[in-house]
């Protein structure tokens, strides 16, 4: 960021806008480009509280400046080289007068070497100064400088010792924190422990935690599952187990590229949103889940998609990471009719959100559930937006074997008082969520008796189900039809059909 901005400004650019929450740290950088010996300049910064005060200097009020119009006003009659800093301007971006003050001396600072940063936590840009402004996100610390806040923190609790291993790890953890809050969550780490190493990655997680619970769209999701509780599915799982070290040094070493993500299609209560959660586990990553419903704010115009992008930068900063989109299908289904139905804001989100799958580097693995792949639109499904696309049928008869062995197994049952092969007889056309029902359906009977659950209590409950199978057989067949020849079986058995018949 230094770098661009330090171009900017040499390459005499009037009007900045650096989107940062971190003030200080970003102050100290454009203090250190203002001090640069081919062109030394004077540094001003504003607020409301002082008004225009000379960075380093006592916080005096220099003529009268504490209103942004005169404050503006002001840095057109200064004559020297200078960088003005404007700190939270953004609340009045809808006033004629400090829009036309901020037009007046962009037009003034022609061939001057001044110019105007505008530092905010969020981009609220008048539609007058688009055409002027250039903007710049203040990019969160990286390794070396979290690294110098982590040795000073060390320093300062006369810790001397960490191995480079458990060095790595903490910082690797703390990516995507502010550097006050990393300086917060090592001393937090102090204050509980005693002290600062690898064991402490927990509590650097936890805070990790609030930042997103504090961005109201993004919800942190922690799994207890692994991918072993899920029943059948080899084909998807050993792609899953394959890839498990795709973000590591030794990935990139080897010139590997980063995986972008997958879409799993399929009857609904099949085990995708579980595979996709049991993922984070194998992977070793924060899963994240974006909540579309959340996005969509029709308060202000350009609210949904400053929604959205604030959403995937929160997530990118906490990179490496997955992203879980749970039914797809719903969150753009209407995507075609939106210039009628909510003035285009549908469509721009899906168009922002197509953009960013397409142009991102952070390491964010996009994994995206859809039961109706007639209602998503045709860009999401075109080779390339995902490394692969999944198609999860509902379990064969060994697969609903499977399903009841874990859940059985999971209500700590004795799996020889079972015949599972006549159960998952019986459950034919079951799907995988479906047999848990009507498996808690049976104990629910049995408690209500005052007894243990038998064989013939769940195939009395199954008997009295009547699965989506059968209910939305046109659905399911449709479904199966489109995924034969675009899709990839996410069973084994049913993969290795179609590479006989194809």
């Amino acid at each position: 960021m230094q770098e661009e901005l330090n171009i900017l400004i040499q390459a005499q650019y009037p009007l900045i806008y650096l989107v940062t929450a971190e003030e200080d740290r970003a102050e100290k950088e454009i203090a250190t480009i203002s001090q640069m010996k081919q062109q030394p300049r004077k540094l001003y910064v504003w607020t409301l509280t002082h008004g225009m005060v000379e960075y380093g200097q006592a916080r005096t009020t220099q003529h009268n400046t504490i209103s942004p119009e005169a404050a503006i006003e002001w840095t057109t009659r200064q004559k020297e080289p200078a960088i003005f800093v404007f700190k939270d301007l953004h609340p009045f971006k809808d006033s004629a007068a400090v829009t036309r003050w901020l037009r007046d001396a962009i037009a003034s600072f022609q061939d001057t070497q001044k110019v105007i940063i505008l530092m905010s936590p969020v981009q609220q840009i008048p539609i007058e100064l688009e055409k002027e402004v250039v903007v710049i996100d203040f990019d969160l610390p990286n390794l070396a400088a979290l690294d110098r806040v982590l040795s000073n923190q060390l320093e300062q609790t006369r810790q001397n010792r960490l191995s480079s291993e458990a060095r790595e790890k903490l910082l690797k953890a703390s990516l995507g924190l502010t550097k006050d809050e990393a300086e917060k969550v090592y001393r937090k780490a102090y204050v509980k422990r005693g002290k600062i190493t690898e064991a402490e990655v927990d509590i650097i997680l936890s805070e990790k935690k609030q930042l997103i619970r504090r961005n109201g769209i993004l919800e942190f999701i922690e799994e207890d599952e692994t991918i072993d509780s899920v029943g059948g599915l080899d084909e998807l799982k050993g792609w899953l187990v394959q890839r498990s070290g795709a973000f590591t040094e030794r990935a990139r070493s080897y010139g590997l590229p980063q995986p972008k993500g997958m879409l799993i299609l399929g009857v609904p209560g099949c085990g995708k949103s579980l595979i996709a959660k049991t993922t984070a586990r194998l992977w070793g990553l924060p899963l994240l889940r974006l909540d579309m419903g959340r996005v969509y704010d029709g308060s202000m115009v350009g609210r949904s998609e400053a929604n959205l992008r604030g959403a995937l930068k929160t997530a990118e900063s906490i990179s490496p990471a997955i992203l879980f989109i749970d039914e797809l299908d719903k969150a753009f289904a209407g995507t075609s009719g939106s210039a009628d139905s909510d003035g285009g804001t549908s469509s721009r989100i899906f168009g922002s959100f197509l953009t960013w799958m397409q142009e991102k580097t952070s390491p964010i693995f996009v994994m995206a559930t859809a039961n109706r792949v007639e209602r998503l639109p045709g860009e999401f499904l075109r080779k390339g937006r995902f490394d692969e696309i999944f198609f999860v049928d509902l379990p064969t008869q060994s697969e609903r074997e499977d399903v009841f062995r874990i859940h059985l197994s999971k209500r700590n049952r004795d799996l020889e008082r079972f015949d599972l092969l006549q159960l998952s007889k019986v459950a034919d056309g079951f799907s995988g969520a479906e047999i848990e029902q009507a498996l808690i359906a049976a104990m629910y009977d049995a408690f209500a008796q005052n007894r243990e659950f038998t064989q013939l209590d769940i195939i009395a409950a199954i008997k009295a189900t009547l699965p989506l199978s059968r209910t939305m057989s046109e659905q399911v067949t449709a479904l199966r039809d489109w995924a034969r020849q675009r899709a990839r079986p996410a069973a084994a058995s049913v993969a290795e059909y179609h590479r006989l018949e194809f």
